[in-house]
């Protein structure tokens, strides 16, 4: 092996979930070692059970993909919401889909807006997308505290809109 993953390795085993994280993705992409998505998972385990963020969208994107386990959308939905919860705006998009599509969690447009307006702007079209499909109230009482809201009914499409 490398002296890169010599030295992750070693940060990895004492705790560390950055390494921790860094390990898993070496595995997962076969960076230095051959590809191990079972490796990579128990690697990621470890640093998303530390609470790292990206471990916790990465480990969450196996579930939802299937790699190196079952596709499982529950699981994937609980571990991109951990992460989201922290900020981290590619979890919060995930998040978001999950609810508007209904992979994993109950369908529902309000948490979908939601998780897709704390997301930011990567996540604008697939939030206008949502909101085609909620009530004024819906997409009032959906804003975020502390959010603008000006993208909720001007944004929304005008039923008389030519």
């Amino acid at each position: 092996m490398g002296r890169t993953f010599d030295a992750c390795y070693r940060l990895a085993e004492e705790g560390s979930p950055l390494a921790q994280y860094n390990l898993g993705e070496m595995y997962n992409r076969g960076l230095g070692v051959p590809r191990d998505y079972s490796e990579g998972s128990v690697w990621l385990r470890r640093a998303a059970d530390q609470g790292f963020a990206p471990a916790q969208t990465a480990l969450a994107h196996m579930f939802q993909q299937g790699k190196g386990m079952p596709v499982n959308y529950a699981e994937a939905a609980e571990w991109y919401r951990r992460a989201a919860e922290q900020g981290y705006a590619e979890a919060q998009h995930k998040l978001g889909t999950h609810y508007a599509e209904g992979w994993g969690v109950p369908r529902n447009s309000v948490l979908a807006y939601v998780w897709l307006s704390l997301a930011g702007a990567g996540a604008y079209a697939d939030r206008s997308e949502v909101v085609k499909h909620m009530s004024e109230t819906q997409i009032e009482s959906a804003a975020p505290p502390g959010m603008e809201t000006d993208f909720s009914i001007s944004a929304r499409p005008s039923a008389t809109a030519v």
